[in-house]
């Protein structure tokens, strides 16, 4: 059987899966992760009591099949937690799947024994249907993953993952931890978000944002200055401080409720949680006005969406390759360089292969537009020059990118 019809059937049984070859992993997506839109709306069961918040309920989707404590605090062995999550479109899950499931060598600690997901089409609080259930096993290799089926093939907005019980329970009070869920299956198409223009304030957070279409600009810290664009209902930028140079990386959204959630990474930094509420009317942020947004020269492009495993440019990124040529042609006179950024997902040659495809496909269209060829080129960095971690899946969306450089 080929590899990937061995790696569909299967990723349907509830017991551990070997990984599958770099380049075969990269035939689906998981929708139940931040990265694409799901957010953490609550948390209830007994992890409340254990201290088991928001943070905790996002590491659960952030994309990273390490293991974490999930419970702050050592709970009983029926202890049983909940997590609420809200998914940007409707969608049809297919199948599950939990990596990364171990025992740490203490016996205070244990890995959830079991993991049951429900979905609702309706509301975060009524309508909920049994979408998959698992007992879980400790793996016997690194890299291996326990998939099991959906029991129903319904569209679902609202996701809860109930957590329970553990592998090994040797003491009467002991911590809980996890991984990962990962959701397989079909999402409807999630329109772009126009929520990103505003003042948010939190613990640690101060951040001023001015959405022109899909593009943002703004300013946080008081001192750095921030670029990126909208995709779906994710915002996927970049940020520097005008005082020491450091860099940030952002994923961010906006919830229902106004308020600004996501992760932050400085100075490649592992990625942090970022959120505030409104501030208040009239609240001083420390920044000037955004300036406009222009992309050109020594631009990171997040925006330029392209097919997925392809090099082929969907059509909604028409803005972003108009304000791109726009600002490159008002750069008279220069050398462009359009260059093509991957995530670590797949091997080296395949990802050095996509980039330089994709590289080329961004530099056919401004071609095509009316940039002088002479003065455009395109090259493939692969893999080779990540701007955020690959740990994850918010580094990895960060480092999936278009950038370009200028020269006389």
């Amino acid at each position: 059987m080929p590899p990937a019809l061995l790696a569909a059937a299967l990723s349907w049984l509830a017991v551990p899966v070997a990984a599958a070859p770099d380049d075969v992993q990269l035939a689906r997506l998981d929708y139940l992760t931040f990265a694409l839109g799901a957010i953490p709306l609550e948390v209830s069961g007994d992890g409340v009591a254990l201290k088991t918040g928001y943070e905790q309920a996002l590491a659960a989707i952030d994309g990273n099949p390490g293991r974490y404590v999930m419970t702050p605090k050592p709970g009983g062995p029926g202890t049983s937690t909940t997590f609420l999550y809200q998914l940007p479109a409707a969608t049809t899950f297919s199948d599950f799947a939990v990596p990364g499931i171990g025992e740490t060598p203490s016996p205070s600690q244990t890995f959830v024994a079991r993991v049951e997901i429900y979905g609702s089409g309706d509301s975060a609080d009524t309508g909920f249907i049994r979408l998959a259930a698992a007992d879980l096993a400790v793996h016997e290799e690194r890299g291996q993953v326990t998939g099991f089926a959906a029991e129903a093939a319904v569209p679902v907005r609202w996701v809860k993952v109930v957590l329970s019980g553990g592998l090994d329970v040797q003491r009467e009070q002991t911590f809980f931890e996890f991984s990962e869920i990962v959701g397989y299956g079909e999402q409807e198409p999630v329109p772009d978000s126009d929520r990103f223009s505003g003042k948010w304030k939190g613990r640690g957070v101060l951040v001023e944002l001015r959405q022109d279409g899909v593009l943002v600009t703004g300013c946080y810290d008081r001192t750095g200055d921030l670029s990126g664009a909208v995709e779906g209902s994710m915002l996927y930028a970049t940020g520097t401080n005008r005082d020491d140079g450091t860099l940030s990386a952002f994923v961010l959204t906006v919830t229902p409720e106004g308020a600004l959630n996501g992760v932050r990474s400085s100075n490649g930094a592992p990625f942090r949680m970022y959120t505030g509420d409104p501030a208040a009317a009239g609240t001083d942020t420390g920044c000037s006005e955004p300036a406009e947004t222009v992309l050109g020269c020594g631009s990171i492009v997040y925006g330029i969406r392209f097919c997925f495993d392809s090099a082929e440019i969907r059509p909604e990124s028409e803005p972003v390759q108009a304000e791109l040529y726009d600002g490159l042609k008002a750069s008279a006179g220069v050398s462009i360089i359009i260059e093509g950024h991957t995530s670590s997902e797949g091997s080296d040659s395949y990802n050095q292969d996509l980039s330089e495809r994709r590289a080329q496909a961004v530099m056919d269209a401004l071609v095509a537009r009316g940039l002088e060829p002479g003065r455009i080129s395109a090259a493939g960095k692969g893999e080779s020059e990540p701007i955020a971690g690959n740990d994850d899946d918010a580094g990895r969306s960060l480092n999936r990118r278009v950038q370009v450089a200028c020269g006389s």
